[in-house]
């Protein structure tokens, strides 16, 4: 059997789980505490450009990232590609295909990256006698959704070095584990995607990432950034 296949039964990769603040902290054993645990369907590996799921498909279950990041994207009628979100470890995703019970957009691997599957109605009914679970299920079923919804905020930024700001200061936040303040990172994403979340060219990108440079807001060393001044990027993605 393939090692990934059965790793998040062993607990190796549930450290960043957004289920585990609802099922509990696991025991001595690793995840056998958790009551999703169970549900959970052999993680499936993706390749680089692999695609997760298409616009249109019906939803087999809600998907955990557990290692790598995704995309959801669509496509306008002349076939440009908008990034609509980036899915990074630890989050869910397919939230979109809830309501219609189809998802809304394509779902493509930006790197190598293996997921975990959980059916929506079992979630809901493992967490069902537990009230507090339950309750923590569905917020962390809100966060997400409200995380995918589309970057209003980023595309009103009239400056590229404001935009860029307020999707790094965001990324920190997801990425940052539980009580750390990470100053630095690797994007998982390349400038092309940014460029197509944040409705800009990808010249003006670059542009900006070199304007916060020279600011000396961050440090740029190919996709590895350092936040050199968390004061001034803070402030510049809060700026109105």
């Amino acid at each position: 059997m393939d090692p990934a296949s059965d790793s998040c039964r062993s607990g190796r990769l549930c450290a960043r789980c957004v289920l585990r603040p609802v099922a509990g902290q696991p025991g001595p054993g690793g995840d056998a505490s958790c009551p999703f645990a169970p549900l959970a369907e052999p993680l499936r590996q993706l390749a680089r450009g692999e695609r997760l799921h298409a616009g249109g498909d019906e939803l087999d279950g809600v998907t955990l990232v557990v290692e790598g990041a995704l995309k959801s994207v669509c496509f306008a009628p002349d076939g440009e590609e908008q990034v609509l979100a980036f899915h990074l470890p630890g989050e869910l995703l397919g939230l979109d295909a809830l309501s219609a019970g189809r998802h809304g957009s394509d779902v493509v691997a930006l790197s190598s990256a293996i997921v975990c599957q959980f059916p929506v109605d079992g979630l809901l009914s493992r967490a069902t006698p537990r009230a507090v679970a339950q309750g923590r299920l569905l917020r962390a079923i809100g966060e997400s959704a409200a995380r995918d919804r589309p970057q209003v905020q980023l595309l009103l930024r009239r400056q590229a070095a404001e935009r860029i700001a307020l999707f790094l200061d965001r990324l920190l936040i997801r990425m940052q584990p539980p009580g750390e303040s990470l100053v630095e990172l690797t994007l998982p994403m390349s400038r092309d995607d940014i460029a197509r979340h944040i409705g800009l060219a990808l010249e003006t990108v670059s542009r900006g990432f070199t304007r916060l440079q020279d600011d000396g807001v961050i440090r740029v060393l190919g996709r590895h950034i350092e936040i050199r001044d968390p004061d001034a990027l803070a402030r510049l993605a809060r700026r109105s």
